[in-house]
C-alpha cells in the first residue's frame, strides 16, 4: 500500500513529536531544517504530566521520565529567600496523575530524533510553501533540492513562522511582551538547595536541579525590545540579581557569558483564525506562542503534535483532518497563551504596593494547603490525548 507524503518544516519538539507520531500512524514523513545541524541548542525544559502522556502514545513517556530529574518539593521566594508558598511535589502528582520533569531541550530533541529513521530529518534544507493545497490537490513545498508535493505539511517554523505568514498575511503576528528571558545552564553550586521561582520587582528568577548534576536557571525581566548589555549579560545579571538569596549569587558566578541565552518574548496574544489552511497545519510557536510564565510552550507543542497525528490518522480526508485539529486546539491554546500573560504581568510587577499586595496574597494561599496553589494549572496539567476513538467530524 502506498504511504501517503507529509511534510514536516522545522525539526524543534513539535516538529520532531509530529514527525514521531505521523510516522506511526502510517505516514512517510520528511523533516525539513533551515539550520546545518541539529547541535545542542537551547537549555532546559520542564514537562508537565499533560506532555507526558502525550508522549506516552508514541512510547517516549517513560524514556524521559528515566532521563529526567522529577522535581521534589520547591515553590516561590521574595529575593530575600522568604517562602512566600511551598509546593508539595506529591500532592501534585496525585492531582494531575504524575511528576513535573526537567531535562535538557538537546536530551529531548536526541530522543525524538532517534525514534525516526537517520534519511528522515534533512538539515540544512530551508523551506518555502508555495501551495498550501485543497481537497483537490497536494501541497507544495521548495527546498534546495527542488519542489515537494505532499498530502500534509506541518509547519513547526517557530515563532516567525514564514509558512504562518503566508497561511495569514493579514494576522498582526507576534508582539512583544515587554520582557525578556535568560537561560543558563551550569554545574550545581555545592550548598545544595530547593527548586524555586524568586519573584522580585519586575524580575523573576528561577533555579531547577537537572538530573545530570547541573542546574537550569532562568530570568525574566521588564526591559525595552532589543536591549542588549553592553558589558555583556552576565554582567546585567549581576546587576538585577546579583544581591537575591542562595543560590542566585552562586549560579551566577559559575555562568559562562557564551553559556547565557536572552531572548525577548515575544508571543501571539492575537489568536489565529484557524490552526490550518488547505492541506498546512500549524503546531507550537508557529500556531500559539506563549510567554513562558506557566512552563507549557514546549509542553503544548508535543499536545498539537500528537492531536494532529490522532486526526490525522483516521482515514478522514486532510482538510477536515485538519479542521477537527483546529477545533480541538485553538480554545485550548488560546485560553494559556492569554493566563501565561496575565501570569507574566502578576509575576513582574514593578509597583512596590502591588507586589506587596501580590505577595501577601501568595502566602495567604500558602497556609491552605498546596490544593490552593494547584488549582491554578487545573484544565492544565491534567489533560490527557484524545482516545483513540474515530475523531470529531468538522467541516
Amino acid at each position: 500500500m502506498e504511504q501517503h507524503r507529509a511534510v514536516v518544516v522545522g525539526a524543534g519538539i513539535g516538529g520532531l513529536t509530529a514527525a514521531v507520531a505521523l510516522r506511526q500512524r502510517g505516514w512517510d514523513v520528511t523533516v525539513l531544517e533551515r539550520a546545518p545541524g541539529l547541535a545542542p541548542v537551547g537549555a532546559g525544559i520542564a514537562l508537565a504530566p499533560n506532555a507526558l502522556r502525550a508522549l506516552d502514545v508514541i512510547g517516549l513517556g517513560d524514556p524521559v521520565r528515566d532521563l529526567a530529574a522529577w522535581q521534589g518539593d520547591g515553590g516561590v521566594r521574595r529575593p530575600d529567600g522568604r517562602w512566600l508558598c511551598r509546593t508539595d511535589a506529591r500532592a501534585a502528582a496525585a492531582r494531575f496523575g504524575g511528576p513535573l520533569v526537567l531535562l535538557h531541550r538537546a536530551t529531548l530533541v536526541d530522543l525524538l530524533t532517534s525514534a525516526l529513521p537517520a534519511t528522515a530529518v534533512r538539515t540544512a534544507s530551508p523551506a518555502g510553501l508555495d501551495d498550501p493545497g485543497d481537497a483537490r490537490r497536494p501541497a507544495r513545498v521548495s527546498t534546495p533540492d527542488g519542489t515537494v508535493e505532499a498530502e500534509l505539511v506541518v509547519a513547526a517554523d517557530g515563532l516567525r513562522s514564514a509558512v504562518r505568514t503566508a497561511l495569514f498575511p493579514r494576522h498582526p503576528g507576534p508582539r512583544y511582551s515587554g520582557f525578556t528571558t535568560w537561560r543558563t545552564v551550569i554545574p550545581a553550586p555545592e550548598r545544595p538547595f530547593a527548586p524555586h521561582e524568586t519573584w522580585g520587582p519586575a524580575r523573576l528568577w528561577g533555579s531547577q536541579p537537572l538530573k545530570d548534576g547541573r542546574v537550569y536557571a532562568y530570568a525574566m525581566a521588564a526591559a525595552p525590545a532589543g536591549a542588549r548589555a553592553a558589558d555583556g549579560e552576565k554582567a546585567e545579571l549581576a546587576r538585577l540579581f546579583g544581591g537575591w538569596h542562595h543560590p542566585v549569587p552562586a549560579i551566577l558566578a559559575a555562568a559562562d557569558e557564551t553559556g547565557i541565552l536572552r531572548h525577548d518574548v515575544h508571543h501571539l496574544i492575537d489568536p489565529l483564525p484557524a490552526f490550518h489552511h488547505g492541506r498546512v497545519a500549524l503546531v507550537g510557536d508557529a500556531a500559539h506562542a506563549m510567554q513562558p510564565t506557566l512552563g507549557q510552550g514546549g509542553n503544548q507543542a508535543v499536545e498539537d503534535a500528537i492531536v494532529l497525528a490522532h486526526h490525522t490518522g483516521h482515514g478522514l480526508p486532510v482538510p477536515a483532518a485538519l479542521a477537527a485539529y483546529t477545533a480541538d486546539r485553538l480554545p485550548r491554546t488560546t485560553a494559556l497563551v492569554r493566563k501565561a500573560a496575565r501570569t507574566g504581568r502578576l509575576a513582574l510587577l514593578s509597583a512596590r504596593p502591588a507586589v506587596a499586595l501580590r505577595d501577601t496574597a501568595l502566602s495567604a494561599a500558602s497556609r491552605f494547603g498546596p490544593g490552593l496553589i494547584l488549582r491554578g494549572f487545573e484544565g492544565i496539567a491534567d489533560w490527557c490525548p484524545p482516545a483513540a476513538a474515530e475523531p470529531r467530524r468538522v467541516s
